[in-house]
């Protein structure tokens, strides 16, 4: 084990997961380790090596892994069991919903269903009731092959439905990737920011970020909205996405927003092929080594369609729980779903309780 861990480019995926009292007895003796401040409980650890032809790969104990006296193995053990802080004032000791409200006529699941603002709020109000603990507004569909849309129409669309929702006692957040559009939804009461190009698309929404003061969602993307799809590559998409995100955060941090006021999400569907999403919603544990909140976006997605042949995005639903709950029992803090009431329901029987 020391030759794998005493060198540079390690990565660390929690696996050998355990929940509810087996976890909890795991835990205590010392022989698992706990995902933040949440329910997943991991008792082995893939150790990641990265070189020119490949990557060696090899699965330690927890205990084996907490005995070794590497500092990098250390450093990352460490962010995955650190405690995360609320985001938006929702505690991440338990899985967070954020329910989708598109603003769009042109959204791939249910574009035009809410283009009127009044209908849009209502979804939003009814979402929260069938409980989604947080709602994402969108005025810019970003899906494959969707067109752009200019941060005026975009604050046409959504003003009214952030400034309604925002005063409920459930966090908005406003899905977007233009500066003018995260300031005024920051102004309407918006409660985090969540960008599908983490924050890179506009020049101007790192600062308009960071001067809001608001917690911001770093989304992985690779090309935009009208070429996603053509032809993505990637050495190791786990991988390359750990680093992207990773080396956004860092930018974040010295831009001046604080690191636990960031959550990451690994990008399903965009700018990726069926064998991309698959690895990363099954490697997605590896995403708790930044040290940050995780967030799960895999409703109703295209994948879904391509592996169960499912052409039309309402025949998805079985996919979208399946996907959900590989991401809560690998310690996912969000889940961003269509269907809100079957997320809920599905996850608190998985967690054998109610939140």
């Amino acid at each position: 084990m020391t030759n794998l861990l005493n060198r540079a480019g390690v990565y660390l995926r929690p696996g050998g997961f355990l929940s509810g009292q087996s976890g909890r007895d795991a835990v205590s003796a010392g022989h698992a380790g706990l995902i933040g401040n949440g329910w997943a409980a991991f008792s082995l650890v893939e150790v990641i090596v990265p070189s020119f032809d490949g990557s060696t790969r090899s699965w330690f104990s927890y205990k084996d892994m907490k005995a070794s006296n590497d500092p990098v193995i250390f450093e990352i053990l460490a962010n995955i069991e650190a405690p995360r802080v609320p985001v938006a004032g929702l505690e991440m000791d338990r899985v967070q919903i954020m329910g989708i409200v598109n603003v769009t006529p042109d959204s791939f699941s249910d574009g035009g269903a809410f283009m009127a603002s009044h209908s849009a709020v209502a979804h939003g109000q009814a979402l929260i009731k069938q409980g989604a603990t947080m709602v994402d507004v969108g005025g810019e569909s970003t899906r494959p092959g969707a067109d752009f849309v200019s941060a005026e129409e975009e604050i046409t669309r959504i003003s009214m439905v952030v400034n309604m929702l925002a005063q409920t006692s459930t966090p908005v957040s406003i899905d977007t990737r233009k500066a003018k559009v995260i300031a005024a939804a920051s102004e309407l009461g918006a409660g985090l920011i969540n960008d599908v190009t983490a924050l890179e698309f506009d020049e101007d929404s790192l600062d308009v970020a960071a001067q809001s003061g608001l917690p911001v969602c770093l989304m992985h993307s690779q090309g935009t909205p009208e070429n996603m799809q053509d032809n993505p590559q990637y050495g190791d998409v786990v991988l390359d996405v750990y680093d992207y995100l990773s080396a956004r955060i860092e930018t974040c941090v010295k831009a001046g927003i604080t690191k636990d006021k960031l959550v990451v999400d690994p990008g399903i569907g965009f700018g990726k092929t069926l064998d991309h999403n698959l690895a990363l919603i099954d490697q997605i544990s590896m995403f708790h080594g930044l040290g940050v909140a995780v967030l799960l976006g895999a409703s109703r997605k295209s994948f879904i369609g391509a592996l169960c042949g499912a052409d039309d995005a309402q025949d998805r639903l079985g996919g979208s729980l399946a996907a959900a709950l590989k991401g809560v029992e690998a310690g996912v803090q969000f889940l961003r779903v269509h269907d809100v009431k079957e997320t809920r329901q599905a996850v608190d029987v998985w967690l054998g309780h109610t939140v």
